[in-house]
This record gives C-alpha cells, sequence and structure tokens, in this order.
C-alpha cells in the first residue's frame, strides 16, 4: 500500500501538534476531575449538615425552649386561669410561627384554644374553619403521651393552604379535678422551607427533605420519591433513628448521573438530602474538555495547514525529479529540473540530478560512436578499467562497400552527401541488428558489422541479402542517386579485443577472417553479396540460394579464394492446369 509523503507529513503534524495537547489534557481533566468530585462531595455533606443544624437549633431554640417557657407559667400555681389566658396570648404575640396553643384537660372535649389572629383569617379565607383546623384532637394527644414523644413535633400539611403544620404536646404537672392537663401547639414551618428554598446550594443542586415513608416534606406537595435509590437508603435509617451523614453516588431512573449526600435532623422525623448532578459537578471539567477541544481543534486546524503548505513546498520538488526521472526513463535527457530554489538537500539533489541527466545524455550519445561489444566490454571492466589486448573468437564478419559513392559525392553538396549516406546507413543498421548484429564501425562509406553465438554464419548471410535487396529498393526510389552496394561476409577466427594507444583506444575485431571479408567487398559487384566457403558450408537457408564462382585471386592470399554469391531464392512457378 502506497504511503505519499505529504500524507506522512500531514499525520506527523498532527500527531505532533494534538498529541502532547491530548495528553495534557487527558491529565488535566482527570485531575480537575478528582478535585472536583472531592469539592463537590464536602459541599452535598456540609450543606445537609447545616440544614440539619439550621432545623434543629430552629425547632429547638425559637419554638421548643419558649413553649416550655410558656407551659411552665401556666403550670405554675401563682397564676389564676386569667393570667394563664393571657400568658397564651401573650406567647403567640411573641412567637409568630406559633400559630395556635392550646390547653387540653384529659376527657374533656372543650380545650381552651388561642389561635393567631392572622393565620386565622388566612384560613378563613381559605374556606376553612380556624377553631377546627388549628385544634388539637384528644386522640392526637393520647396517641403522643402513649408513645412518650412529649415534645417531639408530628408533621402535617393543610392541603387547602399548602401550610406545612407541626403538633407538639407539653404535658403540664398541675391537674384539674385530679385530671391531666396538656398544652398543645401548632407551629408554622415555612421557616425551613424559607432555609431550603433560599439556601446558595439549591441555585446549582437540588436540596430534598423526606420523611421516613419517602415523601417530600416542608416545599410543595407530598410527592412520593421512594424511586430515588439515595431516598431509598435513606427511608430504613429514618425509621430506625440513625444519624450518621452519608455520601454517595448513583443514577437516578431516567439515568441522570447523580452525587448526593443526606442527614438526619435529631428533632424531626426527616432526611435532608443534597444532590447534585455529575454535569454540574464537574461543570468546570466540561468548559475545560471544551477549552481543551477548541484549543486543538484550532491547533490541528493550523498543523493541518502548516503540514500542507510544508509538505507541498517540500514534495514539490521531489515530485518534479520524479517526472524528470520518468522522462528520463523514456529516453529524454533535454529534460532539466525546473524551478528548485530551495537552498537544502533537495536542491543539492535537484542540481546533482541535473548534471547527472547531463553526463548521462552524453554517455548515450557517445554511444552512438561505439558498437555494443565495445559497451559490453566497457561494462565487464568497469573496476578495473579496460586493458588492452585481445582475445580469439569464432565470429562472422560484414563488410559493406557503397558503390559509386566517390562520382556521387563529386556532384553534390557536402551536406546531401552526408543525407543520403545518413540514409543508407539507417536501412542498413536496422537490417543488422534485425539479424542479430553488432555494427564495428562506419569506415567512410563502408560497414563493418560482427555476428557472434549460434547461426551467425546465417544470419551474416541473411543480412547480407536483406541488405542488397533494401539498397535495390533504394535505388528504385532514388534513381539519381545512381548507388549500389558490394558486400563481403566471412567467418572464422577473429582477435577481438581493445587495440591502441593508452589515452585512445578502439574495441575492434582484427585477423584474416577481417580482411577476407574486406577484400570480398571489394571484389563484389553492383548489389553482389559475396561469402567464403566456411560460411557457405555453415548456411542451409531455403530462401537463399548460393552461386559458385571461380575462385577470386585476393590481396594477401597466395592462392585464389573460393567464393560464392548470395541472394534470395527465387519463388517457385505456379504450375497451370491443362
Amino acid at each position: 500500500m502506497r504511503f505519499p509523503l505529504r500524507l506522512k507529513f500531514f499525520v506527523f503534524a498532527v500527531i505532533l501538534a494534538i498529541g502532547p495537547l491530548a495528553l495534557v489534557g487527558q491529565n488535566l481533566t482527570q485531575l480537575t476531575r478528582d478535585e472536583l468530585k472531592s469539592a463537590a462531595n464536602e459541599d452535598l455533606t456540609t450543606v445537609a449538615a447545616e440544614l440539619r443544624t439550621a432545623f434543629d437549633n430552629t425547632f429547638e431554640g425559637r419554638w421548643l425552649t419558649p413553649l416550655m417557657v410558656i407551659r411552665n407559667g401556666v403550670d405554675s400555681n401563682a397564676l389564676g386561669v386569667p393570667q394563664k389566658v393571657s400568658l397564651l396570648t401573650l406567647g403567640l404575640q411573641e412567637l409568630p410561627q406559633v400559630v395556635a396553643l392550646q390547653l387540653s384537660v384529659e376527657g374533656s372535649d372543650l380545650p381552651i384554644l388561642v389561635t393567631n389572629e392572622d393565620y386565622a383569617a388566612r384560613l378563613a379565607q381559605a374556606g376553612l374553619d380556624p377553631v377546627a383546623t388549628l385544634s388539637t384532637g384528644a386522640d392526637l394527644i393520647d396517641a403522643i403521651a402513649g408513645t412518650g414523644q412529649f415534645g417531639r413535633p408530628v408533621v402535617s400539611r393543610l392541603e387547602e393552604t399548602g401550610d406545612w403544620l407541626a403538633t407538639l404536646a407539653l404535658p403540664l404537672e398541675t391537674q384539674i379535678a385530679g385530671r391531666q392537663v396538656t398544652m398543645a401547639a401548632k407551629i408554622d414551618l415555612s421557616p425551613l422551607g424559607e432555609m431550603v428554598r433560599r439556601h446558595p446550594f439549591a441555585q446549582r443542586g437540588e436540596i430534598t427533605v423526606v420523611d421516613q415513608s419517602g415523601r417530600r416534606v416542608l416545599i410543595g406537595a407530598p410527592e412520593q420519591l421512594a424511586q430515588r435509590r439515595i431516598v431509598a437508603s435513606t427511608m430504613p435509617l429514618i425509621v430506625a433513628g440513625a444519624r450518621a451523614d452519608t455520601l454517595e453516588s448513583y443514577a437516578r431512573p431516567d439515568g441522570t448521573a447523580m452525587l448526593g449526600a443526606y442527614a438526619f435532623p435529631d428533632w424531626f422525623q426527616w432526611a435532608v438530602i443534597t444532590e447534585l448532578s455529575e454535569e454540574n459537578a464537574y461543570a468546570v471539567v466540561n468548559a475545560i474538555t471544551r477549552q481543551i477541544l477548541l484549543v486543538g481543534l484550532i491547533g490541528f486546524a493550523v498543523a493541518a495547514l502548516g503540514a500542507v503548505l510544508f509538505s507541498r513546498r517540500l514534495t514539490r520538488p521531489i515530485l518534479q525529479i520524479g517526472r524528470v526521472a520518468e522522462q528520463v526513463r523514456e529516453g529524454n535527457f533535454a529534460v532539466r529540473v525546473q524551478n528548485v530554489r530551495s537552498r537544502d538537500e533537495i536542491g543539492d539533489l535537484a542540481d546533482r540530478i541535473n548534471h547527472m541527466i547531463a553526463h548521462l545524455g552524453e554517455r548515450i550519445e557517445l554511444m552512438k560512436f561505439v558498437s555494443a561489444g565495445t559497451v559490453s566490454a566497457i561494462q565487464r571492466a568497469e573496476q578495473a578499467g579496460m586493458k588492452r589486448g585481445g582475445e580469439r573468437r569464432r565470429v562472422s564478419v560484414i563488410f559493406t562497400d557503397i558503390r559509386g559513392y566517390t562520382e556521387f559525392s563529386e556532384r553534390v553538396p557536402p551536406e546531401t552527401v552526408i543525407e543520403v549516406l545518413n540514409q543508407y546507413f539507417d536501412v542498413q543498421s536496422d537490417i543488422v541488428q534485425e539479424h542479430g548484429g553488432d555494427i564495428d564501425k562506419f569506415i567512410g562509406d563502408a560497414l563493418v558489422a560482427v555476428f557472434e553465438g549460434e547461426e551467425m554464419e546465417a544470419r551474416a548471410t541473411a543480412c547480407a541479402v536483406g541488405i542488397t535487396q533494401a539498397m535495390v529498393r533504394l535505388l528504385e526510389e532514388h534513381p539519381e542517386h545512381e548507388l549500389h552496394v558490394g558486400i563481403g561476409v566471412a567467418s572464422g577466427e577473429v582477435v577481438m579485443g581493445a587495440m591502441g594507444a593508452h589515452a585512445r583506444m578502439d574495441f575492434t575485431v582484427l585477423g584474416s577472417t577481417v580482411n577476407r571479408a574486406a577484400r570480398l567487398c571489394s571484389k563484389a559487384a553492383p548489389d553482389q553479396a559475396l561469402v567464403d566457403l566456411a560460411t557457405r558450408e555453415a548456411v542451409h537457408l531455403p530462401d537463399i540460394d548460393f552461386e559458385a564462382l571461380e575462385p577470386i585471386t585476393l590481396k594477401g592470399y597466395a592462392r585464389p579464394v573460393p567464393a560464392f554469391t548470395a541472394r534470395r531464392a527465387a519463388a517457385p512457378h505456379a504450375l497451370s492446369a491443362e
């Protein structure tokens, strides 16, 4: 799978920008979350304990103690009945939340009742009978006496007004006609509700007061909250009279994650529950997280933009170098890496690539001036270098020579001579390469080619015949040139290697076989290919015919040399049906 360099830079830059921020952000968030949880838990327990203490202090200090003072005054034998009634009336005036005081005689249905006039008027406006509503029945007093809960409040709610009232009873030592006298009081608990509503914690969390049955008290209707786990945890503790403050985390039925604490007032069968959702408790963490995400996004955007710009600037010259290398692979050595001005390793690479292409182009051009054998020899001798000398090999050698070239060069401009000569050599070179030969050199208007390997004689002969046919076709196309070709082919041992001076060598073939091919070429008539005996004996091609000639006297040879004319075999004539 290919992973582009630009993408690598992009991923690296993003990781570099986001990674440390994410790590620091995670650690910071976790630390802050732990601190906030600890602070929230402490706040929850503190608020619950404060309200528990406030409830107890309010009930005992503002209501119970003054009522006991009133009870003691009423219980005094020094006061007559009018003074005792006056004491009850004055007591109501000094205790605004005590809305009714009464004296009940055991077995009597006619208690002495004193009520708060303002509160009685409110009840009347609500359609209630103040006397019936505020009086404490004998059954309730008997129940309090039976449980020994004198001084303990019994809480109830007036549905018509929504007020929460506490009823408490205090026994008197004085008896009337041998019967027990009890002072009962009705207390409006709205100050306790106001404490809950106005507590600063209520602005960000919830404060709930529940009784032993799991109902909400003091604020609003007595809603059943036992389905909440924290409320269910408090119910058996209220009944058992436990007073241990507790802290716990839980989830509400709707899935909201909560932190909660509860405390139990001494004078009420209640639990004060303080609750805070984890979302609010960790609001600072969420804000920090959002800030980190925002900074992370900005960092990501900046890193991404920087990575894109930097990677483009970095990879553009690399991609350009790649495109140039591709064109060089296709043979275009004129191309160069352009507009790479960076003063770094990439700029150096671009310069080196340009120098390499220039030298490679020169080398390719130079290779056109040497044979494939020369190139192979140089490649084999890359480490040790070329050394003069040669080795014996068996090859077939072709010499071709253009007839009429001297006369042609005298009657046409030199430019035309070169153009036509190149045209003839192009055709001959293609045929040599087609038959697996290697052009050794060009000598004026002559061409020397060498064939090695299997069936070299057959390939050399077929090449020679092919060249003569091609030259005939060129003459038909350009009869004004009046150019023909003569070819000599010889096979045998030669010496092949580097020859010449130390500073200037030529990789070529030497020997009698080469000389014989050259001499045969000089004796060949226009458009004739002459081959020696060794070549003739090795070639058996059905499409080539050989014609034996009288032995030819060649320069440098003591006796005439056998020679044969090679030509394309004529196609057999079709027999006509009689």
